[in-house]
């Protein structure tokens, strides 16, 4: 088999990484992007500003690929999306010319001849790929209408985009939810400040309580700001606790506890009306109504509640994830939410990701399942690491070289509804919420 190349499934930050390294090595890459251009999800939320800087932001081994070029790394600053794409993603996929093929939905992976079931060679055969493409009329797609695609190992990098969490509390979507997306009433995109016509004068609520929730509580602020009459509920499923607004100025990457501070701020200068305790039953156009009864009557909703992986496509395939996270057994417990303990969490290599099935890795926001807290260095370690594994470098593949920045946030999620366990210990030091943002009523009531 050690003439077939090496399957990327994604052509986003990881899966091109990973690209650069196999040529490094002397392998041979095939990207399979579904989308018409590289990291086409990077591109969908190309106003976002990246909370880790330039340096954190760019592979090594395709910084070594770019130079010849006379490209030259970026090494101030925190670039949005797009601009991540245009200076770096964009030239390094360019780089890897006919290593990356667009238009390619990869729709199952298995191995040659056998089904999950069949034990005998299984690690001989090779992986099978079945691709579904554009029907060729356009140049920039080169994948066939139907193909199978054969590999010598397979790379998962397709990330969670295209999986956003549901509004409902449950993890399914809510009553009325699928019916207010195709409505438009209900969106899983942060709102761009430049364009503030689905939100100015009118009443959003947003949904959810991560690093997405903060970004689109600033760009909602900014644009109240401009455009008077904007109003912005944020609805929370927990208590307000000392992790509510992320780890402050004891996160190592400053411009992500700034998130957290900038939107705690926009609460307790009465900007934006916090509602805690709020799991989401129905949706009823724009109208978001809680389990307890509560209803939230507003004009856009947007939701953003976190990510889970496709594993539809890897059916055939004999995976190990942790059942809750979704995520490579060997780290889901470093990674989830309900245990997470002070500090940072540990880089993750080959030996942390491979699966029953040999030579198949799960990588990059994929490999961290449902769990929020993934950094681009994090996948860049992941795909050196695994890529020597591959090569057949077993000490390169064991050693590690990153150290991930602490989030500044303690302890795991504590009891559900109780601000004062919430923090899992406190151990972290960040400073306790204003009393100001405990004010909001818990008992039914209508927000209008």
């Amino acid at each position: 088999m050690t003439d077939l190349p090496v399957a990327i499934i994604g052509a986003g930050p990881q899966g091109l990484a990973a690209a650069a390294h196999l040529l490094e090595r002397g392998l041979t890459p095939l990207v399979l992007e579904q989308g018409s251009e590289p990291a086409a999800a990077v591109a969908e939320w190309g106003h976002v500003r990246l909370f880790s800087a330039w340096p954190e932001l760019v592979d090594k081994a395709a910084a070594r690929l770019l130079e010849p070029t006379g490209w030259a790394a970026p090494t101030q600053g925190y670039p949005t999306g797009a601009q991540w794409r245009e200076r770096y993603l964009a030239p390094l996929a360019d780089a890897l010319g006919d290593h990356v093929r667009y238009g390619a939905t990869v729709t199952g992976v298995s191995r040659k001849g056998r089904d999950r079931l069949v034990d005998a060679d299984r690690a001989e055969q090779p992986f099978v790929l079945h691709v579904t493409g554009a029907d060729g009329t356009e140049a920039m797609y080169r994948a066939c209408r139907d193909e199978r695609i054969e590999a010598r190992a397979v790379i998962d990098a397709s990330g969670t985009w295209r999986r956003p969490n549901p509004a409902g509390a449950d993890g399914l979507p809510a009553l009325g939810e699928r019916a207010a997306h195709a409505a438009g009433a209900l969106g899983y995109a942060v709102p761009d400040r430049a364009r503030p016509d689905a939100y100015a004068g009118r009443h959003t609520v947003v949904i959810g309580a991560g690093d997405s929730a903060f970004n689109a509580v600033n760009e909602l602020t900014a644009i109240a700001k401009e455009h008077p009459g904007t109003k912005i509920t944020w609805a929370i499923r927990r208590a307000v606790s000392t992790n509510t607004f992320g780890g402050g100025e004891a996160d190592e990457l400053p411009e992500r506890g700034a998130l957290g501070v900038r939107a705690r701020k926009a609460v307790q200068d009465g900007s934006v009306e916090l509602v805690t305790g709020f799991r989401t039953e129905r949706v009823d156009g724009a109208t978001v109504l809680a389990e307890d009864g509560r209803a939230i009557e507003a004009d856009q909703v947007v939701v953003l509640t976190g990510y889970r992986p496709d594993l539809g496509f890897l059916s055939e395939m004999r995976l190990d994830l942790d059942p809750t996270l979704e995520a490579p057994r060997n780290i889901a417990v470093q990674i989830d939410p309900n245990l997470h303990a002070c500090g940072s969490v540990s880089a993750t290599g080959a030996k942390d990701l491979a699966q029953p099935e040999p030579d198949l890795y799960l990588v990059g926001m994929k490999s961290y399942g449902r769990a929020p807290t993934f950094l681009a260095m994090t996948g860049y370690e992941q795909v050196r690491s695994v890529v020597a594994e591959l090569a057949g470098d077993h000490d390169a593949a064991a050693r590690v070289e990153l150290e991930l920045p602490d989030t500044g946030v303690c302890g795991g999620a504590g009891v559900f509804d109780d601000p004062e366990s919430a923090n899992g210990g406190g151990c972290c030091g960040t400073p306790a919420p204003s009393e100001e943002i405990f004010t909001i009523s818990r008992a039914p009531i209508t927000l209008s």
